[in-house]
């Protein structure tokens, strides 16, 4: 098992096995390789239930005995994925580590990704051991051939860790503190160009302690994370790099449960990943990585890779996990803590929302009205100048065309483009030509018309917009549809859930800041609720959620972790159910981060099977100039591609043309 530090717990999900034999074991191995075939499951058995270092006895035990090399023969006999799990459980860690970069840097191409896992999680001695057995190995330095394989400042950041010098003092100077502090900023934010030397001499050098404090000061001080400087300063592998090793000064198990949810989400598994870290922390912290992943992800780890690989490599991989967290309404404890922090993050970051379009320079009404007037006259439709006259205007200069439009040519420019137009591309077009708030109401209106009632359409309109932005759609629906919004609310909607929807429509949540002592008696309010009294913890909700100012709620949330060791949105999801349990979670995931809550929609909008192009229409409309290049950020920080790619790989021809132009750019 892995050497633990003084006082510390052990964390991994493999044991030393009792009454250890490892004669006895080398001949179990043997046996199961001998003949026609192998048993394949007395092989897995046995290597998942001994400890990396018994396993080594093992090997020496089986040369011993049989003049054989063991990796040779569990190499010959296993094939693929099964193979290549079972092999890298059977390497000294360190060896383990130094193969995966050799693999890494070997041949064409370089896996960049698998550098910077290793090299930006691994503490000083295990980068030691890294290095020594790599010269054991190969024969190599491997300070050279990290060098011979990148380039420019990934290449620096890379030999810098792979000194393992970082600080290991866990006394921290405040005065040092603020300086790296100010350093960075003048280093990023404040300097034409970027002093990337910096940012590796901090980074790469600085206790782990040490630069949390850093990073905490930093978002005191310039209103923005440590991640959001790197993310505008940054570029390419470097940028990935600086990110990796802020993850995990910041939580290392964190860091890994991403990994692991990106290696198996969506089509395809990154078995490369998947065996990298399972391998590699099942006898350090795989206990944690399995608890903040059944927090983040609503998932466990266990069953994931359960629903994601089979046969024998699925039946290795669930012994390493060590067991499933899927019990229903289980809370972890590290996970308050995490829920917390990320509370206090949200309450203090100043984020500049931005969106993509923005008013064309230059800008000339009649040009573009007569352009458009061409564009649909005569026979057949050039949808290529509509498209790149409207994705490229402001709503404000789309109003003046289409003014210019009737004065010129005594047509209605939404009329013509409703009939030159078709489908998803009419839907986009016509909805970019309206205003805001009238594109709102609209939506709206559709979502409650006909059979059946589009909850979630109504939830992510009212539960997003702001007070003055919700005055606005009340006035535009009232003079569109000649009813007010509240009475057809009334009409299509029952109980809590329409009480919640027409306390949002009204649009007088309070706008100020927090203050002090009503977060703890709001706090208390919602946490003193009775177990089991559904109706009145979905009421005491209702009051708060629905009336207070975004900056007291994230305090309230904070407050409520403090006090339950819970995080409200999984007391919500534990307690309540139906479109009650989905309007409150919405605002909450909106107050917490309002362009990750649209992220997500776009990404459940376009995976799967089939696109639901009205969801995924609404938003890059109501939000492209507001903060669509916020929430393109946040789509590739969390699904590790982006906003581009996802549009690009599940739509087409004129509407994936106009959905990208929105987009505003690849990341």
């Amino acid at each position: 098992m892995a050497k633990l530090a003084q006082g510390a717990r052990y964390r991994g999900s493999i044991h030393d096995f009792p009454n250890f034999d490892p004669s006895q074991d080398a001949e179990t191995l043997y046996n199961a390789m001998k003949g026609f075939g192998s048993d394949k499951e007395a092989i897995l058995e046995l290597i998942t239930s001994r400890s990396n270092r018994q396993r080594q006895e093992i090997c020496q035990n089986y040369k011993s005995l049989y003049g054989k090399d063991l990796i040779a023969d569990l190499k010959y006999e296993l094939t693929g994925k099964f193979e290549r799990l079972i092999v890298g459980l059977m390497r000294p860690p360190a060896y383990s580590d130094a193969k995966e970069i050799k693999d890494a840097i070997s041949g064409i191409g370089t896996d960049e990704k698998c550098l910077i896992e290793i090299l930006a999680s691994r503490t000083n001695e295990q980068i030691h051991q890294l290095v020594a057995a790599y010269k054991d190995a190969y024969e190599r330095d491997l300070e050279a051939d990290v060098i011979g394989d990148t380039s420019g400042h990934f290449q620096k950041m890379l030999v810098v860790l792979l000194q393992g010098t970082r600080e290991e003092d866990d006394v921290v100077s405040e005065d040092l503190v603020q300086q790296d502090v100010q350093d960075l900023y003048e280093a990023g934010e404040l300097k034409w160009g970027t002093d990337e030397a910096q940012f590796i001499y901090i980074l790469g050098n600085r206790s782990k302690q040490h630069l949390r404090l850093v990073f905490d000061e930093y978002l005191k001080t310039t209103g923005k994370p440590i991640e959001a400087s790197i993310r505008g300063e940054l570029s390419g592998d470097f940028e990935k790099l600086m990110l990796a090793v802020v993850k995990c000064v910041r939580s290392t198990p964190e860091y890994f449960a991403e990994r692991l949810f990106k290696a198996m989400k969506g089509l395809g598994t990154r078995d490369n990943t998947l065996i990298r870290i399972m391998v590699s922390r099942s006898e350090l912290d795989i206990l944690d990585i399995r608890e903040i992943f059944r927090t983040k992800y609503e998932k466990s780890l266990y069953s994931m890779i359960k629903n994601d690989t089979s046969g024998e490599y699925k039946k290795t991989l669930l012994k390493l996990c060590g067991g499933d967290d899927d019990a229903a309404g289980k809370f972890f404890p590290e996970a308050a803590q995490v829920a917390y922090q990320m509370w206090e993050l949200s309450a203090v970051a100043r984020v500049e929302v931005k969106g993509t379009v923005h008013p064309a320079g230059d800008f000339n009404p009649d040009t573009d009205a007569k352009a458009l007037r061409k564009a649909m006259k005569g026979l057949g439709t050039d949808e290529d100048t509509i498209i790149d006259i409207i994705t490229h205007r402001s709503n404000a200069q789309r109003q003046q065309i289409r003014q210019t439009f009737k004065s010129h040519f005594g047509r209605d420019l939404m009329a013509d483009l409703k009939s030159e137009l078709s489908g998803d591309l009419a839907r986009l077009i016509l909805g970019l030509m309206m205003p805001p708030a009238h594109y709102d109401a609209k939506q709206l209106k559709k979502a409650m018309e006909g059979a059946g009632t589009d909850e979630k359409a109504l939830i992510e309109i009212l539960a997003t917009r702001t007070n003055a932005e919700i005055r606005a759609i009340n006035e535009a629906y009232k003079e569109d549809y000649h009813k007010s919004l509240e009475d057809d609310l009334s009409s299509d909607t029952s109980g809590l859930f329409k009480r919640i929807l027409i306390s949002l429509a009204t649009g007088n949540r309070e706008e100020g800041g927090e203050d002090r002592d009503r977060v703890r008696e709001d706090a208390q309010e919602i946490a003193d609720t009775p177990s089991g009294d559904k109706s009145s913890l979905e009421t005491r909700f209702m009051m708060i959620l629905c009336t207070r100012s975004y900056r007291h709620l994230r305090r309230v949330f904070q407050e409520f972790v403090k006090m339950t060791n819970y995080d409200v949105e999984h007391t919500i999801k534990k307690g309540m159910s139906g479109d009650v349990r989905d309007v409150f979670v919405a605002i909450v995931q909106s107050v917490k981060n309002k362009p990750l809550f649209f992220a997500d929609k776009l990404y459940k909008s376009m995976k799967g099977a089939g696109t639901e192009e009205k969801t995924l229409t609404r938003i890059m409309v109501s939000r492209s100039e507001i903060d669509l290049l916020n929430i393109r950020r946040e789509f590739i920080e969390k699904y590790d591609k982006s906003l581009h790619q996802a549009i690009e790989g599940d739509t087409s021809g004129h509407f994936l043309k106009a959905l990208l132009a929105l987009c505003g750019g690849k990341d």
